[in-house]
């Protein structure tokens, strides 16, 4: 078994026996990389679940659940994979072993230009609005909206993202392959086709309640700022706007009526120093500059080095001063929406095209 494979089928076992965010195995795997970890957890005969890590037949259990879900479509990513998403190391020894991903999107791509939409699962009729619509003008500009798909302001946002034919992120407290709540089934698979399902848990793992805080965590990490729109003053969602105030993202609230208890915890978070915002623009401006920020132009394609076809293909579409949508390219090329957006994103990491709010262009003269 090579190296990667070793730290990857470690990974995998310490998500089945582990809770998520359990520091001293963290730094243990930090510090020894995971088979080693491993090795030093069974050697000391731990209690509960862990124990699992000395027994042979829950190892192979958990090398099974990993092939299975990998043959059935999924991932598992680790740190190391191209899919991974750096900031996610940002955490520290809360840093997830490694994530098990469904959908069509790729996870590192989604999460270069996201925004984490969050707040009440009791939310009001003003509260679901104004998620939805936020959420419709950030994929519409190419952001995507990353939430944790519970009832309220969570489903606001995630259908806002649809609507707004963009791609939508949900990190669950369970594993993929279970709907949480079992109502929201058909729209996580709607989710997933345009985005992702994420999780810390396993394939078939429950949700359990102590776990939907842990999950937070991961929201505030993956995105660039998170914006809580709905949030009474003992809300967990204000646990994933404190995750990333600790972790330096930028932390945004939306106002709503001073007499409403539901806005209790966002007028708390917007008094502690919480950016006030009421518009896609106003968060883009906050997470990245001005919205129509476009990057100076490289000196040309002589200097390029050569791209794979795909990426050549759709360079060959953009113009420098004729923006066009994720749907246009799309369409032009016959790609899916996740796909354009896939290749546009590695055209901007390799600093040849580039993103305003009207669409996007080549920066080659």
């Amino acid at each position: 078994m090579t190296a990667e494979a070793a730290d990857r089928e470690a990974r995998s076992l310490l998500t089945h026996v582990v809770e998520p965010a359990t520091v001293g195995v963290g730094r243990l795997v930090a510090q020894y990389g995971a088979p080693d970890a491993v090795a030093r957890l069974a050697a000391a005969a731990p209690s509960g679940r862990a124990r699992d890590l000395g027994r042979p037949e829950a190892r192979a259990a958990a090398a099974e659940s990993l092939r299975q879900f990998e043959a059935e479509g999924g991932r598992f990513v680790v740190p190391g994979d191209p899919g991974w998403p750096s900031q996610l190391d940002d955490l520290g020894d809360e840093s997830p072993f490694g994530l098990w991903v469904a959908g069509r999107g790729d996870l590192r791509l989604l999460a270069l230009r996201s925004i984490a939409v969050v707040g009440a699962r009791a939310s009001t009729d003003y509260g679901a609005r104004v998620a939805s619509l936020l959420s419709t003008d950030l994929a519409e500009r190419d952001w995507t909206v990353v939430s944790g798909g519970a009832y309220g302001i969570d489903a606001s946002a995630h259908r806002g993202a649809l609507a707004g034919r963009g791609s939508t992120v949900v990190v669950l407290a369970c594993g993929v392959d279970v709907a949480y709540p079992t109502a929201h089934e058909a729209l996580f698979a709607r989710c997933a086709d345009s985005g992702l399902l994420v999780s810390e848990a396993p394939p078939g793992e429950l949700a359990q309640r102590w776990r939907f805080l842990d999950r937070n965590r991961l929201i505030a990490a993956l995105t660039r700022g998170t914006v809580v729109v709905e949030a009474a003053r003992r809300s967990g969602a204000l646990s994933t706007a404190r995750h990333a105030a600790d972790i330096g993202r930028t932390v945004m609230g939306v106002p709503g009526s001073v007499t409403s208890q539901a806005s209790v915890g966002v007028h708390e978070l917007i008094r502690g120093g919480a950016t006030l915002i009421t518009s896609a623009d106003q968060v883009i401006t906050e997470v990245a500059g001005d919205p129509r920020w476009v990057d100076e132009p490289l000196p040309g394609l002589a200097d390029v080095a050569p791209l794979p076809e795909a990426l050549g293909l759709v360079l060959a579409l953009l113009a420098p001063r004729t923006p066009l949508t994720v749907e246009q390219v799309a369409l032009r090329r016959e790609l899916t929406m996740p796909e354009a957006l896939a290749l546009l994103a590695g055209l901007e990491l390799r600093g040849l095209a580039a993103r305003s709010s009207r669409g996007w262009v080549s920066v080659l003269d």
